[in-house]
């Protein structure tokens, strides 16, 4: 790679040891992915320095003694434990760990709360935004177009590129760790122009617009073209951004999608030309009512008993919109006693819920609003749950697997009448 003098001088130890590690990791990092240079980045999300019971026994630390160790070691990859400093650019931390109103619920220890609460304070006094979510564009990180990020999360990625038209890859803990130290991060994929292009064509011939629609597309496109780049013309509704946040990550979790175009509606998109750049695509295929209905049936494999005794909703966490919409349709009611109901969301999102007297509706009706998490990161699922109802299809990509139970997909309204009556009655379209 070809360093910058101030790149150099960061490597030689010229702004102190931590950015010296973070930088010598960012080099090989980029050597590794044949990048030529480095990009300022002025926006990393990641999780930095977070404990783990895993960590926390492997380095033999307690969480009040392990964040330099834990950042050292295994963020930045050193042979030497160093002092963390300030981060250097605007960074923010993703969602893990455990809130104080919610570890019991989630069937947590107060040791991890604990754990949560020390590397939450440890970051926050090195100038980490504790956002806690997987939606920071939601809680006041929102990049502008063009701008060179660094963060994690798949869905967050995927609507960073797509729908802010910002620049970044998915990255990893180490190096978003590492570029909060340094504002630096390798130039490639896309981050550069050439890279950004359309690969694939999709025609959308069947209506698309409600929140299960565009989850039930985001899914078929991401089994379809894999890592490639969708460029997407038809008969789709302009999205709102719960929309957006449900198909991008229902298709980066099927394939692996990290930006997609929207002719007429994303920021790289304003013609299919455009879109597409240079090249023509490397196929064209169609989404219609027969796609719609195989990707619904693919969806509700993972069940077969009607009987649902878990509702989760907030995957990617609850936007306010979606917090209205399922107050409205709890308010007066009362969820039945063989089922559970949890809302997952960002910390920000919440307080504004709290505020207009949702969090209190979905409470009187029986149900539970969490932040910081969800059940697939946080493995957490009420105890004896078989089945659940979702209204995410990264969700129930992902749950049933991680733990090992039945899942259905369908609309939020299906989920709640789930959640109201303890039996699966979902509408295929």
């Amino acid at each position: 790679m070809r360093l910058t003098d101030t790149e150099q001088a960061m490597l030689d130890g010229g702004q102190g040891k931590a950015r010296q590690k973070a930088m010598d990791l960012l080099v090989r990092y980029g050597e590794a992915l044949g990048a030529e240079r480095f990009v300022d980045t002025t926006n990393v999300a990641g999780v930095p320095g977070y404990f783990a019971p895993v960590l926390l026994d492997y380095y033999k630390v307690t969480a009040d003694n392990a964040y330099d160790v834990i950042y050292s070691r295994f963020d930045l990859d050193s042979d030497e434990v160093v002092e963390v400093p300030r981060m250097m650019v605007n960074s923010c931390a993703l969602q893990g760990g455990v809130a104080a109103d919610g570890w019991q619920t989630l069937g947590k220890t107060m040791d991890a709360l604990h754990m949560s609460e020390t590397s939450e304070a440890a970051s926050a006094a090195r100038g980490v935004r504790i956002l806690k979510t997987c939606t920071p564009y939601l809680a006041g990180n929102v990049p502008l177009e063009g701008e060179h990020c660094a963060w994690m999360e798949s869905s967050a990625v995927v609507y960073c590129n797509s729908v802010l038209g910002a620049r970044t890859n998915t990255e990893g803990r180490e190096s978003t760790s590492a570029a909060m130290l340094t504002g630096k991060i390798p130039d490639f994929g896309f981050h550069r122009e050439e890279k950004r292009h359309a690969t694939h064509h999709i025609q959308v011939e069947v209506e698309v617009s409600s929140l299960m629609d565009w989850g039930m597309l985001g899914y078929f496109v991401g089994a379809t073209v894999g890592e490639r780049i969708p460029v997407l013309t038809g008969s789709y509704a302009a999205p709102a951004l719960i929309h957006h946040k449900h198909f991008g990550a229902a298709a980066a979790s099927s394939g692996g999608v990290e930006l997609y175009h929207l002719v007429g509606v994303t920021p790289e998109a304003p013609t299919l030309a455009r879109a597409l750049g240079p090249r023509p695509p490397l196929a064209v295929l169609t989404y219609g009512k027969a796609e719609q209905r195989r990707t619904y049936d693919e969806l509700n494999s993972r069940a077969s008993d009607p009987n649902v005794d878990f509702v989760m909703l907030g995957c990617p966490h609850a936007a306010l919109e979606q917090f209205q919409e399922i107050a409205a349709l709890l308010e007066g009611k009362r969820i039945s006693a063989n089922c559970n109901l949890w809302v997952f969301t960002s910390r920000a999102i919440k307080v504004e819920a709290d505020t207009l007297g949702y969090t209190k509706i979905i409470r009187a009706a029986g149900g539970a609003v969490l932040t910081d998490t969800c059940s697939s990161i946080a493995q957490a699922i009420p105890p004896g749950t078989k089945v659940a109802a979702l209204d995410s299809a990264k969700q129930t990509h992902y749950l049933p697997a991680i733990m090992d139970i039945q899942a259905w997909f369908g609309s939020t309204a299906d989920c709640i009448n789930a959640a109201l009556t303890g039996r699966w009655n979902g509408i295929r379209p």
